[in-house]
């Protein structure tokens, strides 16, 4: 599935630039506000004389959630605009307000800091650590700064999401450009009017085709150029990596100023625990799947190489990653019709052409992950939901295709934004989706500064952990498949799920590492490609299909680079998923193999599922986790109980074979 993917928990509207909102789901005030009022200017109580009180620091939190909740609204809907419709106005309007928020969301932070030594309730201090570490790219105090940077941050973002890359003359013949172009353009055959004579193709279509693709020397011109488009020149002479580079500076001084080491160490202060500590508690995790994924890695890598032989596929070295079936090799379940489990008995659903077969659409997909969540008790979504979200691509505009959810006013104007077709993939991700709205409801009574997730991989890992219980089970149950497959075919069911969950693992790790060094200065401008390579060779044990240029941005051509999202949470929502999916199994009673549980319908599941996630961010994420798992650390050993079987399967195949890289 995409991951998208997206949202920004709510804490981070205070201080992320419209665009990269724009891809996240944004949310809005308590009530009503007035938006043409300027925002309230921090209160004065820390610079005076005298030395800043508790009543002084439970005031300034009192006058910093009033002003949020009058501006977020029109933050929130500003950046909606702009994602699903991009033009220079846009742009313009998203980079302005961009700025007031940054620089609002500065000032509150700086005056946050004032009270670090004052004894102050446990709640008042746990909202002033987060205006501290709320914002995504602090902007330095210093006039302009925080303009300059909404507009490096806008234009990072735009370049990404309309970016296209021209396939004539290249590696396609003329009848297989047509061929590809028609796949993804009029899919279903029934558009007699779609244009598959014109070979620039978009961003999200550059995804659709490495999805389809399995010409190796087609993978890599698709690849190769989209990554190409990170190092063009905009209209003011600068590219993708000339801005990051400007906004990395920028956004550090802005760190410095609120007391961090640098941006890394700052995202890394979000997780109640030292930055640290954070970097060691995600290692751990790491080491816990790794072994998983080298068996993956290892099966995987045989598979292609039966399929394109030993030129393009050496046992003894890394994978190329335009092989995968993703832009990113980030999740590889596209390439699931090579890598199959012939030792196994019986085929996998083949979800793909069930949807197609029973006349789903992308709205009936999003009605279905509507059910879902309705079969545990919770509220139907309102109708402004189906009225205003972007489900699927519009025609006559460019918009983010990246999928993401959306709370434009901190009450019921949820929605999500999303490019989707008729495929298994974006079934998955509308769970996904669906899971960020009904988090974001469920917390929309808490004061303003806890109205986001426990931590920012609990908002990824809820509609994940849903997407878990879409078992042959479940499908059977509502009427997509006929009758759920026998045991025999686990292992091909479970190598299908393996394809997308474990693979994401060392990517999910490896985003924010690679950016912790940006930040750090351990890696600097001239080595971005050099760093970002090693990186994802190490974890990942993929290549690029040929040299990379020492001074390009490969890490660019990731949505959540340019857009500045950090990607952590990612990782942690893959463990915490099955931990919660385990969980909520454990409530049921369930006996047999962990995946073959689905807890759809358990209306007792949803109502301890809905304390979780009513309790926002009011208290330490292990609390929120204790709520509902009765522990409080992140483990990933459900998640290696679930793959067990496949885990087995793996070994017993890789037997004879030279595994790693």
């Amino acid at each position: 599935m995409t991951l998208t993917p997206l949202r920004r928990a709510a804490r981070a509207l205070a201080g992320a630039s419209l665009a990269a909102l724009a891809a996240a789901a944004c949310r809005g005030p308590a009530t009503s506000a007035d938006t043409s009022a300027a925002p309230a200017a921090p209160t004065q109580a820390a610079t005076d004389a005298a030395a800043p009180t508790a009543a002084d620091a439970a005031a300034f939190i009192a006058a910093a959630e009033k002003t949020y909740a009058e501006k977020a609204e029109e933050a929130a809907r500003i950046a909606w605009v702009n994602a699903t419709n991009i033009t220079f106005d846009t742009d313009w309007l998203a980079a302005k307000n961009g700025g007031e928020m940054t620089k609002l969301a500065v000032d509150f932070a700086n005056e946050a800091k004032t009270y670090d030594g004052v004894d102050v309730a446990p709640d008042i201090r746990r909202k002033l650590n987060i205006l501290k570490q709320a914002i995504t790219l602090p902007a330095p105090s210093e006039p302009g700064a925080a303009d300059t940077l909404a507009q490096l941050t806008t234009r990072l973002g735009s370049a990404y999401s309309t970016g296209k890359i021209d396939l004539s003359g290249g590696a396609f013949s003329a009848d297989d450009l047509k061929a590809a172009l028609a796949k993804i353009r009029n899919p279903n055959g029934d558009n007699p009017d779609a244009d598959i004579s014109n070979p620039v193709v978009s961003q999200n279509e550059t995804e659709l085709l490495m999805r389809q693709l399995r010409n190796p020397a087609e993978l890599a011109e698709v690849w190769t150029k989209w990554r190409d488009v990170t190092t063009r020149k905009n209209a003011d002479g600068a590219s993708m990596k000339d801005d990051f580079v400007q906004m990395v500076a920028l956004a550090n001084k802005g760190a410095k100023e609120l007391g961090y080491a640098d941006v890394g160490a700052m995202w890394r202060s979000g997780y109640d625990m030292p930055p640290d500590e954070f970097a060691g508690e995600v290692d751990r995790l790491w080491g816990q799947v790794r072994p998983l994924y080298e068996q993956l890695h290892c099966y995987v890598r045989a598979e292609l190489n039966k399929k394109y032989g030993d030129e393009v596929v050496p046992l003894d070295q890394p994978i190329r990653a335009d092989l995968l079936g993703n832009m990113w090799a980030q999740e590889w379940g596209s390439i699931g019709d090579i890598v199959s489990a012939p030792g196994a008995d019986g085929p996998a659903v083949d979800l793909d052409a069930r949807l197609a077969a029973k006349g789903y659409t992308p709205l009936k997909m999003v009605q279905a992950g509507e059910n879902f969540f309705s079969s545990l008790g919770f509220a139907p979504l309102p109708a402004t939901f189906w009225e205003r979200s972007q489900i699927t691509k519009p025609r006559d505009r460019e918009v983010v295709c990246h999928a993401s959810a959306w709370d434009l006013d901190s009450k019921d104007d949820i929605r999500i934004k999303m490019c989707a077709t008729v495929s298994a993939e974006d079934f998955v991700t509308i769970h996904h989706e669906l899971g960020h709205n009904y988090y974001q409801r469920a917390y929309k009574d808490q004061p303003f500064l806890f109205q986001a997730g426990a931590n920012d991989g609990f908002h990824e890992a809820i509609g994940d952990m849903v997407a878990l219980s879409i078992t042959p089970d479940y499908l059977q149950k509502i009427g997509l498949i006929d009758a759920a497959p026998p045991p025999s075919a686990d292992i091909a069911l479970l190598l299908r799920q393996a394809l997308d969950k474990v693979a994401f693992l060392p990517f999910g790790l490896l985003v924010d590492k690679w950016r912790w060094e940006v930040f750090s200065g351990e890696v600097t401008p001239d080595r971005y490609n050099d760093a970002w390579w090693a990186l994802r060779t190490q974890y990942q044990g993929v290549r690029p299909p040929g040299p990379r240029p020492a001074d390009g941005f490969d890490a660019g051509a990731k949505y959540h680079v340019a857009n500045s999202v950090p990607y952590m949470r990612y990782f942690l929502a893959r463990i915490l998923q099955f931990q919660f999916y385990k969980a909520a199994c454990d409530q049921i009673g369930w006996k047999g193999p962990l995946h073959r549980c689905s807890f759809y319908g358990s209306k007792e599941v949803g109502e301890k599922f809905e304390k979780m996630l009513e309790m926002g961010a009011s208290k330490p994420w292990p609390d929120a986790l204790e709520e509902f798992t009765g522990s409080r650390q992140m483990d990933g050993a459900a998640m290696v109980e679930y793959f067990r079987p496949l885990m087995e399967y793996l070994k017993q195949q890789n037997k004879d074979r030279q595994c790693g890289w």
